[in-house]
């Protein structure tokens, strides 16, 4: 099979799942009865436009609001005021809409209806910091946890900590009915999670976690935003419903179909893969091995999919999110084995901060590689993974996809 028939094929894989993970017609079914009084919609995340975009197609009724996304994110909308912001370190823009959401919630009266719009990313478009830290601590808190490596459910739990308005506190401040549509992207798909749960009441014990957190990794805080993160104790229970739409098994599920209809078995991992990206791709890499030298965990022609987050610990100064990282670190350990192909993407159409979502290679990666004296060892040493697949010409640019399910991988053995 040729380098573009297999390219074909990876790139159906993830048009399948990106349509899985899409808010178009996931509404249908769950909708609340309307109220005597106003309809109110807010809601925050990269989906949250194209969310407020599918709740009015499907929303009969009059209806008004705000919603937060990332920059670059945005979709047409007719009621609903879409406003973009940072993402993932928040800015002034996020901390305005948040404020300005607060707001909303707060004038429901207990005969209207409000509905929250929460997908990943959330964390940081919703951002106001509670009383006594400002936004540029959360700032520079926020930059430390994403270079430590930490997963998302603890780099949650700080945000939490940290804020006025997630981990339940929305819910709080609402009179009217409450009813929470969330797309996620975390492992597990707990709402607690997922933009760390603006509406949802939280489970945790507070500050043991937040302070074993920071200190696992290596984290400091001023003494003042301590006793700040002492103090913001999050309410245990709080009024509302809650529907998941979207999911990483959705759109792994989807992959997985177009996978039979082209006649390759697929295997799913699973949608909570965790860990160290280049960790993850040495693991991968002995399953795809064991593909070709033994026929299991599945015969040839199949597709490995697997989904969930994966983390990178900063070691250099190199550009490239997770999913790239992932990628070189399981093509240094797969060497040109023949007959296996890959790609991976961050399902929002954006890797890290970079402007690709993701990556892909076949089996001429890596041999191609060596003739052009590109050193992928080196690339990934200083977490250049960007850089080695861009000089490969691999790397995948889907733009913004209004979607956020998190990690899609897909590998190939023929």
């Amino acid at each position: 099979m040729g380098n573009s028939d297999v390219r074909v094929i990876l790139d159906a894989l993830l048009q399948a799942a990106l349509d899985a993970a899409r808010p178009a017609g996931k509404f249908a079914g769950r909708l609340p009865g309307p109220p005597s009084g106003r309809t109110i919609v807010v809601g925050a995340g990269k989906a949250a436009a194209s969310m407020a975009q599918a709740f009015e197609a499907e929303w009969p009724h009059s209806l008004e609001g705000l919603v937060v996304t990332r920059y670059g994110h945005a979709a047409k909308t007719r009621s609903i005021e879409v406003v973009e912001a940072s993402h993932p370190v928040p800015d002034a823009a996020g901390l305005r809409a948040a404020q300005r959401i607060l707001e909303l919630v707060r004038s429901a009266r207990p005969n209207d209806l409000v509905v929250a719009l929460i997908s990943g990313g959330a964390s940081s478009l919703l951002s106001l910091p509670a009383p006594g830290v400002t936004l540029d601590e959360k700032r520079a808190l926020t930059s430390q946890l994403l270079r430590s490596g930490a997963p998302i459910s603890a780099m949650n739990e700080v945000r939490k900590a940290l804020s006025a308005i997630k981990g339940g506190r929305l819910a709080a401040a609402c009179r009217a009915k409450l009813v929470t549509f969330v797309i996620s992207d975390v492992p597990g798909d707990d709402p607690t999670i997922v933009g760390s749960g603006p509406t949802v009441a939280g489970k945790s014990s507070h500050l043991v976690d937040v302070r074993a957190i920071l200190d696992r990794h290596g984290i400091d805080v001023p003494a003042h935003v301590a006793k700040v993160i002492a103090a913001n104790v999050a309410p245990t229970t709080v009024d509302g419903e809650t529907h998941v739409i979207a999911t990483a098994r959705m759109a792994l599920d989807a992959a997985a179909l177009a996978a039979r209809r082209l006649g390759i078995e697929p295997l799913i991992l699973g949608d909570e893969i965790e860990g160290e990206a280049r960790e993850v791709g040495i693991v991968m890499a002995g399953i795809a091995r064991s593909v070709l030298s033994y026929g299991t965990p599945a015969k040839r022609p199949c597709v490995i999919l697997s989904g969930g987050e994966a983390t990178v610990t900063m070691r250099g100064e190199g550009r490239g999110g997770r999913n790239t990282e992932f990628l070189l670190s399981l093509a240094l350990a797969l060497d040109g084995a023949e007959g296996v192909s890959a790609i991976a993407v961050d399902t929002d159409g954006i890797d890290g901060s970079e402007d690709n979502a993701g990556a892909w290679f076949d089996p001429m990666f890596v041999p191609s590689a060596r003739d052009s004296e590109v050193d992928l060892a080196a690339h990934l040493a200083r977490n250049d993974a960007y850089g080695a697949f861009a000089k490969m010409n691999r790397l995948v640019m889907t733009g913004p996809t209004l979607t956020n399910v998190n990690d899609f991988r897909a590998i190939l053995v023929q």
